[in-house]
């Protein structure tokens, strides 16, 4: 009978384990313009692709599409000699890589084997790659925001892991601050990049749950072959739990 007990205990933990992980119905406040969702395979290179698709969120809403190659910023990483060999990264990362070896566009690099252009074709004209990134991401157009409460707030605090190897400076703030600064930034149709200590993702939307509960819209880029067609929903409660950092432009923190 013990076994019985037993046995029947686990199945049941195991079913409302179950249970508790089925997807809920969500209905989207906010849902902003984004590019198709990308797949990032194996590689460790998610900072990459949210970065991305959070400047690519902010061209659709200015009415301007530009769709850009992560695989162009992967092979230029192995120029980076502290670039570590997982290639993870942040997303100030990424911005600084655009800065310094310029994007491209998705159809001209659809793979990290492709050779990199050197030239970038739009409307009929030529752009190097470096012309091109300060078109698309003009140089210190982004914030990078971080909540550390055994930090000095309202100042440029070092995020000391090793996915930051550049080395980059995060302006500190309350996370209750954090939160209403992405919240409002995504309500105005901004593009944010969110990053936990194992992950990024681009914040496309605003939803809530059947009980009322408010989540981000999360882009992700592990393809479409998932519930929600490749994008994930994060609970306010767990962005104030889980974030690392969140880079937005300074017109949507509030910034002239």
């Amino acid at each position: 009978m013990l076994v019985g007990v037993i046995l029947f205990t686990i199945h049941y933990s195991f079913f409302t384990s179950c249970a508790r992980q089925e997807p809920k119905n969500y209905t989207h406040d906010v849902l902003n313009r984004m590019t198709p969702i990308k797949d990032q395979g194996k590689s460790q290179t998610c900072w990459v692709y949210a970065m991305l698709a959070t400047i690519e969120t902010e061209h659709l809403s200015w009415g301007d599409s530009v769709n850009l190659s992560p695989y162009y910023i992967e092979k230029k990483m192995e120029k980076e000699p502290q670039c570590p060999g997982s290639k993870r990264g942040m997303g100030k990362t990424l911005l600084n890589l655009i800065q310094k070896y310029g994007i491209v566009g998705f159809d001209a690099m659809r793979s990290v084997e492709t050779p990199a252009p050197r030239y970038v074709f739009m409307a009929g004209a030529e752009y190097t790659a470096q012309e091109f990134a300060r078109s698309v991401c003009k140089p210190d157009e982004y914030i990078a925001l971080t909540s550390n409460s055994n930090k000095p707030y309202y100042q440029d605090v070092d995020i000391d892991l090793p996915d930051n190897w550049m080395h980059d400076r995060f302006y500190n703030i309350p996370i209750d601050t954090l939160l209403k600064k992405t919240e409002r930034a995504v309500r105005q149709h901004h593009g944010v990049c969110w990053e936990s200590k194992g992950h990024a993702m681009a914040i496309v939307g605003i939803a809530h749950d059947e009980e009322g509960h408010p989540y981000f819209i999360m882009k992700n880029s592990w393809g479409t072959n998932r519930i929600h067609k490749g994008l994930d929903y994060l609970s306010f409660r767990k962005f104030r739990k889980e974030t690392l950092a969140v880079e937005m432009t300074k017109e949507a923190y509030g910034l002239p």
